[in-house]
């Protein structure tokens, strides 16, 4: 009986995967080949005053390319915002800004600064690269009933990250994210995000992300409407000569 419980120990030690398996296991996990959706985002200052948001998005290779067109309010209408990621250089990221009839470059040095006055920066619109950032599996935990991972994410030098690390709770079943804490430079926690998905097709989506700015008390809701999947959305979409060009709703 000793032996038997000394390698059922042993077994489910080796069995157990470790921070990057688990992250290489997210990162594997079945995505659509592309998505449309169209986003309300209401940002709410300290004051509880809050702004709206409408916008369509359209994105494929695991949202590494995305295109989002703003809508509302008027004043924001025709804004618009082009991601293209890269696994050996720099990721490409610009803003058409009808106002200054210009086209914007976000530079690697800005991915920090606010995407559109919210809780979100370039760098949390973008994915993490599995070799620019180290993964420790830390206790796993129950999350609002979902047995989950909880991964310490350390973002290297070469990731020119704003965040010091990242603690990541990630559900088993679907391996989604459910929650994140990210730190600051100093350590210091920077916000609290959650996140809701739903089964749609044989893909797990993204339906909604709150994040709270805990420093500046300030909390971004993002909600992604009329969601769908392989829509055959065209590859040369994602040119920034189509920041310009609102598709018809």
């Amino acid at each position: 009986m000793k032996k038997f419980i000394f390698f059922s120990i042993i077994g489910s030690i080796v069995c157990a995967q470790n921070g990057l398996e688990i992250a290489k296991m997210v990162d594997a996990r079945p995505t659509p080949k592309d998505m449309f959706n169209k986003t309300k985002m209401v940002l709410t200052n300290s004051k509880g005053q809050s702004r709206t948001n409408i916008m369509v998005s359209k994105s494929m290779d695991g949202n590494k390319r995305q295109i989002i067109w703003f809508l509302e309010p008027k004043d924001d209408k025709g804004v618009s915002f082009l991601k293209i990621e890269h696994s050996n250089q720099d990721d490409e990221m610009r803003m058409w800004l009808p106002a200054f009839k210009k086209i914007r470059r976000i530079s690697s040095k800005r991915k920090g600064d606010a995407f559109m006055s919210s809780d979100l920066s370039y760098e949390d619109l973008s994915s993490r690269d599995l070799t620019k950032n180290e993964y420790s599996r830390l206790d796993d935990e129950i999350i609002d009933g979902k047995d989950c991972y909880v991964l310490k994410v350390i973002p290297k030098k070469e990731a020119k990250s704003s965040y010091s690390k990242h603690l990541s709770w990630i559900e088993k079943s679907s391996l989604m994210a459910v929650k994140e804490e990210s730190y600051d430079k100093r350590g210091e926690l920077k916000k609290n995000k959650a996140y809701t998905h739903k089964k749609l097709k044989e893909y797990f989506v993204m339906e909604r992300i709150f994040v709270e700015d805990i420093q500046k008390n300030h909390t971004t809701e993002v909600t992604f409407l009329d969601l769908q999947v392989d829509t055959g959305i065209d590859y040369n979409l994602f040119h920034e000569k189509n920041l310009k060009r609102i598709p018809k709703m």
